[in-house]
């Protein structure tokens, strides 16, 4: 049995040096039966000990905190437990840093100042094994990424739509609902395929794209306009 099929409840740890933002933070899960918080981390250590302890679907992880960063912490937990889900918290201050975490398998990016309801969203996801991004984040992500001349913005946008052109016409739709944040399964019931197809459609769209997980693959989907396309 996949991830996918076998969550009931969303084991979670919640990583931010803050009291008072893990309180509100806490509150808001709270409002969501699923989800259990099962252990508070004050800083980056701490919350990679407590991840190899509690084993938890999805670390909801700030970024700036002491002992170790939320980007350093994010990276150990994705080696030593590479099936939890890193869920990024983040504020506009913090765009390099967020550029920076999707090479360390962060699955999706939340904003502190964000809907709570989108809290809520995110954090599915990331126990589904989606990533998940806020048409927001998405866009302050591409413009970090495409910071430089015009002519190293054209040339990087180029590649991307370079890339996407060699993907059939099924792997560009499997790309843009992966850029909207859903999962295999809920791809396999959006298109009418079994799920071990989109699977074999993702693995192919990665290699195609050169990228290393689904952030990066959504955020082409983004950078190219196949999201908003299919919105």
């Amino acid at each position: 049995m996949n991830r996918e099929s076998t969550i009931t409840a969303i084991r979670l740890i919640l990583a931010d040096d803050e009291m008072m933002i893990r309180a509100g933070v806490k509150a808001i899960l709270a409002a969501d039966p699923e989800i259990h918080v099962v252990a508070e981390a004050s800083n980056g250590a701490e919350a990679v000990d407590l991840t190899l302890r509690h084993r938890p679907d999805v670390v909801l992880m700030d970024i700036r905190m002491p002992v170790m960063d939320g980007l350093a912490a994010t990276a150990e937990i994705k080696r030593k437990v590479p099936e939890t889900s890193v869920l990024i918290l983040t504020t506009f201050s913090e765009d390099e840093y967020v550029a920076r975490a999707l090479g360390d398998g962060a699955g999706g990016f939340m904003l502190k100042s964000g809907d709570p309801r989108e809290l809520l969203t995110g954090v599915h996801a990331a126990a589904r094994g989606a990533a998940y991004l806020s048409a927001e984040v998405a866009g302050r992500i591409i413009a970090e990424l495409n910071r430089g001349s015009a002519g190293q913005r054209m040339v990087r946008n180029a590649a991307s739509r370079e890339r996407v052109e060699t993907l059939t016409e099924r792997e560009r739709q499997v790309l843009a609902l992966l850029g909207q944040g859903l999962s295999n399964a809920d791809i396999a019931k959006r298109l009418h395929v079994v799920e071990g197809t989109v699977k074999s459609y993702v693995s192919s769209i990665l290699m195609s794209l050169a990228v290393r997980n689904r952030v990066q693959a959504a955020i082409i989907a983004y950078e190219t306009g196949l999201v908003e396309k299919e919105l």
